[in-house]
């Protein structure tokens, strides 16, 4: 087991967007998570944080868009996000802090 100061590490935060309420209604919890983290280590992370069993976890990589800043070209950073499904029964509101 790892602590729970390296599992804050992995989820950085939840998603709030149009698609991730969709995916909320199939049981579904969307966060941002370390971009080296890996699928067993956000399964741990999300039971051991919110008490809930997790079932699947997919993973998908939102490559940074190339912005200008001051004038400047500069590339924000790579997300990564996890999509947690939940078993039958277990929820997680995101609406509320941790």
């Amino acid at each position: 087991m790892s602590s729970k100061a390296e599992q804050y590490d992995v989820i950085r935060k939840p998603v709030i967007t149009e698609k991730a309420t969709m995916a909320s209604e199939n049981n579904a919890v969307v966060f941002e998570v370390a971009i080296d983290a890996n699928k067993p280590q956000i399964k741990e992370a999300v039971e051991s944080l919110f008490n809930v069993k997790v079932k699947a976890v997919n993973t998908s990589i939102t490559k940074g868009k190339v912005k200008r800043f001051k004038g400047q070209l500069g590339k924000r950073k790579d997300v990564k996000k996890a999509y947690v499904t939940l078993e039958e029964g277990n929820t997680i509101d995101v609406s509320t802090g941790l």
